[in-house]
């Protein structure tokens, strides 16, 4: 589907239902459908004849009911880590507890197939602090729309967010797009942003990605990321779509 970036977004605005199989081979489900070790699609997804043999809703409950606070506290902490300058006194205070906590995070350090970020779908960016928050508004095969934000932590200068940050958050929405267009999962083959005007830090941005065609295993991306009605930026993308078991 092909749009101009500052069209309204076509058809409906509800989300799938966690049990729509096309959408949950995006968003694994519980259980031996979960993705491990020696089972996986790319490293990133359960095998579809896995899902589609569930009927499963998908499970929002690993990590604890505490778990959004702890990724808040998380974030917090990198957003305070960016701009902080701490005296002497306060670094090493800071280290020590920091160490402390390090040490009571082991205990709870699982392999990557067991990570919440699998299943958590109630939180932004499904918990993973590695990718700016995002709230998923709209999933179909005609592409996905979220609000975004880029925090203190993506300071790029002069309170615009890096560059690179605004680019791995398309990437992850890019994928979801891909992902759900072609039914299957997909891996990025290559990525070109181009940057229209300052992408703002702290503000609820919209993200719009979407599949202009498939040929084969390849599937053909778009994206716009708008601060209202102002274009920040946009980008175009190639994912592969990847055999059963291909890394």
């Amino acid at each position: 589907m092909s749009r101009e970036p500052s069209g309204k977004w076509p058809r409906r605005t509800s989300i799938p239902r966690a049990t729509d199989n096309l959408f949950c081979m995006n968003e694994p489900q519980a259980d031996d459908s979960l993705p491990n070790e020696q089972h996986h699609e790319g490293g990133f997804r359960p095998m579809s004849e896995l899902i589609n043999a569930h009927e499963l809703g998908i499970d929002t409950t690993r990590g604890g009911p505490h778990h959004g606070e702890f990724i808040e506290q998380v974030r917090g902490l990198m957003d305070r880590a960016r701009l902080a300058c701490p005296t002497d006194e306060l670094a090493l205070e800071t280290i020590g507890i920091l160490e402390k906590l390090n040490d009571k995070l082991d205990a709870a350090i699982v392999d990557e197939w067991s990570t919440p970020t699998w299943t958590r779908i109630d939180l932004p960016a499904r918990g993973n602090v590695t990718l700016p928050p995002f709230t998923i508004d709209h999933a179909d095969p005609d592409g996905v729309q979220a609000r975004i934000t880029f925090r203190t932590f993506h300071l790029g200068g002069n309170n615009a967010a890096h560059g690179g940050q605004v680019a791995t958050g398309f990437d992850d929405l890019l994928g979801m797009a891909a992902a759900i267009h072609a039914g299957a999962v997909t891996r990025t083959a290559s990525l070109t942003v181009d940057y229209r005007s300052i992408t703002p830090l702290n503000t609820e941005l919209t993200v719009r990605s979407w599949a202009e065609r498939q040929e084969g295993r390849k599937v053909f991306v778009r994206a716009t990321l708008h601060d209202g009605d102002r274009l920040c930026a946009e980008a175009h993308g190639l994912f592969i779509v990847l055999r059963p078991g291909q890394p």
